[in-house]
């Protein structure tokens, strides 16, 4: 008795030494989707209707932050066109730069370094070479990620094939065009008076949305670009106005919110597409 007992307290030692010995199974490491990069293609959906929030001159605080929080919590997408003079101090370049790591969320592009020679429009567009170098320029100091420009103080447009605006801006938006930049105007604004209050109210701003989507006025077909500039919704009441807005276009299930990398008509995206389209 006392024999077979030893035989089992071995046996038991012999299974659990073979049970420590064998290695265990490593957990599956959950593999995640690379983070989108700007100007990677999209598939659209020919049963929707894309709109681009496209809100001009940032960083302007308290208007850019008001903005992006409310995009935030709505949960659409929305471009920043940044105007290199107005990051003068740290905290606006770390709005800035909020904006530019946000992405696919937000999209920062490009507005100029001086908006125009300080609205100086006629000097800015007779001036091509500078107007160039200006774009250059705040292109470099915020690292905008995309080749998509937006014209101070005008309604023009360089896209994959076709050119259109005044015969004034044409000599600047040629050189743009020739070195790999898409221009992007708007179908829709969202006006303002005394420098910063709205025009329209949300009910109002959503029948022009509408009403140019049914019309088909937009430059490109089930795709509309909605300008706006950062500082008209500091105040609450405005802000709650964006508000109304957005969450009225978001009740229809037809609308799809995109960054304007997206835009389906855009001719070279990225540095990168720019490089590939031109080997």
């Amino acid at each position: 008795m006392k024999l077979l007992s030893i035989s089992i307290g071995l046996l038991a030692l012999i299974v659990a030494a073979g049970c420590k010995s064998e290695p265990k199974k490593e957990e599956e490491k959950k593999v995640e989707a690379p983070k989108p990069k700007p100007g990677d293609p999209i598939k659209f959906d020919s049963s929707k209707r894309y709109i681009y929030l496209t809100w001009d001159d940032s960083p302007q605080p308290p208007g850019t932050v008001v903005c992006k929080d409310i995009f935030h919590k709505e949960g659409v997408k929305a471009t920043f066109f940044a105007v290199g003079m107005h990051g003068f101090d740290l905290r606006r370049r770390r709005l800035v730069d909020e904006i530019r790591n946000s992405y696919p969320e937000f999209l920062l592009a490009n507005h100029s370094y001086s908006h125009g020679f300080n609205n100086k429009y006629k000097d800015f567009y007779t001036h091509p070479d500078s107007a160039v170098k200006d774009f250059e320029r705040v292109e470099t100091e915020y690292k905008i990620p995309v080749k998509i420009i937006r014209l101070p103080g005008n309604n023009s447009w360089v896209l994959d094939g076709e050119k259109k605006g005044p015969k004034s801006t044409s000599a600047v938006y040629d050189k743009l065009d020739a070195l790999g930049y898409s221009v992007i105007g708007w179908d829709v604004e969202w006006r303002f008076i005394k420098g910063s209050t709205p025009v329209q109210g949300a009910e109002e701003m959503v029948k022009e949305v509408n009403g140019m989507f049914e019309d088909a006025l937009t430059v490109a077909p089930n795709a509309i670009v909605i300008l706006a500039h950062d500082r008209m919704f500091a105040k609450p009441q405005y802000a709650d106005s964006l508000t109304k807005f957005i969450n009225i276009l978001k009740s229809d299930p037809r609308n799809v919110f995109e960054t304007i990398d997206h835009y389906p008509l855009i001719k070279y995206a990225t540095k990168d597409t720019l490089n590939k389209k031109t080997k």
